[in-house]
Order: structure tokens, then C-alpha cells, then sequence
């Protein structure tokens, strides 16, 4: 399928600047259709906002017949353009990452969920991913009963809850909580060798999730951090493994957001059997 892309300036209220938030939208295209409707997937970036890895990933998944939203999320600090994938651009990600507010990463989501909702070519059933720091993004837009499924890779600092100013997030205090309870399908992704996320940091996450009755699938792989980076990966890239888990999580897309199924019944008790 065919995709157009474009980009949005959405006003803020957390920004003590007032720097708009640029979030890239990129849209199937069948010419013969101009009023076709499609689901949402907001695709949160790594530390370096929206690169042409993090591009090409949301482009595919575009493709496949989704609207899809990416928000360059340190618009507080500097303009909407890509931080390199060197070691002075990694210092300025990981010095942003903690510098802003969760509260403020929060305001990026709604914002970008709340764009997709009111684009004409949006049917309103949204789903988000993201990896690194985007994984965590996606995993707490959860929370956002319009989020409806979210595929988080190599989510970090979920573990340590060492997101945002002061070190110091919610999130596995929402899960346990139940915030996530009763609402989307999560899925968690690790590579087995990722330093970033140790055994008992994906130990501790999917312990919480489960405790909480929450509906999700934890994949860990034979893979490091950034696998399914495809440039600048410092010989992580995993193309195989990507395309696999690429194919993964289309699945997860179409059955919870590609199909509108209605509201879910009882399935608790046991058919009935007629003789």
C-alpha cells in the first residue's frame, strides 16, 4: 500500500517555552479511496526522536493499512529534527530523558492519540509501540483506554522506574494499581542480552503484569539492545529477527485494532452443549 506523510505542530500546556509538539503522520494511500478509514498506531521513538530507522519502521507498518503518528518527544529542548547516533547525540537523549517530566511525556501521548482521533482518514481504534525509551512510551499510553493494544521493544527504565525528572515514575505503581486491568492487550519484548533490561528487570516487569491480571504476552529473544535498529546499531541489527517480530505485532494490530469485533461477551463459563 502507498503512503503519504505530513506533519502536524500541536500546541502544548507543559512546555514552559510553549514549543509546539511536531508529531510526523504517514497515511496509506489507495487513490481510488480518498475517504477510506483505517486504524491508528502511534510509534514512540528511542532517545534520538524520530529517525530514519524510526521512520522506515513506522513507514511499514503504514503500509500495512494504518495511520500512523510519531512524536518527536523533546520538543521542550530543541527542534523536531533527528539527534545523531553518536556519542554527543546519545549524551543530549539520555540528558533530555530526564530532564523532562513524566507528566510531560504523558501530555505527548494524549496529544498524539487525540491528533489520530480527529484525522478524517482515522476510524478512532488505536494501538502504539515504540522501542527504548518509546517502548516505555508505548507501554504507558496503555493507560489511555483508547489504546486498545501496545507492543513495546526493549522497553527501559520501566524496571528501575527511573523515567523522567527526578528519576523517579509511576508506572509499575499504576500496573499495580490496576490501571492497565480490564483494558488493552500488552506485549513486552527483550532481547535476552540486552544490558539495558537485565533477568531480573524482565523478571520484575512481567511478575507485575501478571499479578495485575493484565492480558499480555512477554517475548524474550536471542537478541542485545536496538536489534531491530537497522543503521547505526553498532552490530546489534537483527534483520530476521525484526522481520519476524515485525510480523508479530501486525498480528496483534489487526486482531485488536484491524477489526472492529464489538464488545467482548463472558467467556468465563463453560459452553453450552446441545444435544
Amino acid at each position: 500500500m502507498l503512503v503519504t506523510k505530513a506533519f502536524h505542530d500541536i500546541s502544548t500546556q507543559l512546555d514552559p517555552g510553549g514549543r509546539a509538539l511536531r508529531i510526523f503522520v504517514i497515511s496509506p494511500s489507495i487513490p481510488r479511496y480518498p475517504q477510506a478509514k483505517f486504524p491508528g498506531v502511534v510509534v514512540f521513538s528511542e532517545i534520538y526522536q524520530v529517525t530514519g530507522p524510526v521512520e522506515r519502521f513506522a513507514s511499514q507498518i503504514a503500509s500495512q493499512g494504518f495511520v500512523v503518528a510519531c512524536p518527536s518527544i523533546y520538543h521542550e529542548f530543541e527542534g523536531p529534527e533527528a539527534i545523531p547516533y553518536d556519542v554527543e547525540g546519545t549524551d543530549r537523549g539520555n540528558k533530555y530523558k530526564i530532564e523532562k517530566t513524566v507528566a510531560a511525556f504523558d501530555e505527548d501521548t494524549k496529544l498524539s492519540i487525540d491528533l489520530l482521533c480527529s484525522l478524517p482518514n482515522c476510524n478512532g481504534r488505536i494501538g502504539a509501540t515504540g522501542m527504548c525509551l518509546g517502548g516505555h512510551l508505548a507501554f504507558r499510553a496503555a493507560f489511555d483506554q483508547r489504546v486498545l493494544a501496545s507492543v513495546c521493544f526493549f522497553a527501559t527504565d520501566i524496571h528501575s522506574a527511573t523515567l523522567g525528572k527526578g528519576k523517579s515514575d509511576d508506572t509499575l505503581i499504576k500496573v499495580r494499581n490496576g490501571d492497565l486491568s480490564g483494558k488493552g492487550e500488552l506485549v513486552m519484548i527483550f532481547g535476552k542480552q540486552d544490558t539495558h533490561v537485565p533477568r531480573e528487570g524482565r523478571d520484575l516487569i512481567r511478575t507485575t503484569l501478571e499479578d495485575a491480571n493484565v492480558t499480555v504476552s512477554v517475548l524474550e529473544v536471542q537478541a542485545q539492545h536496538a536489534f531491530i535498529r537497522d543503521e547505526s546499531s553498532k552490530g546489534r541489527w537483527d534483520a530476521a529477527l525484526t522481520r519476524s517480530l515485525f510480523s508479530f505485532m501486525m498480528e496483534v494490530f489487526d486482531r485488536t485494532i484491524g477489526v472492529d469485533l464489538g464488545p467482548p461477551v463472558d467467556n468465563t463459563r463453560p459452553p453450552e452443549h446441545v444435544c
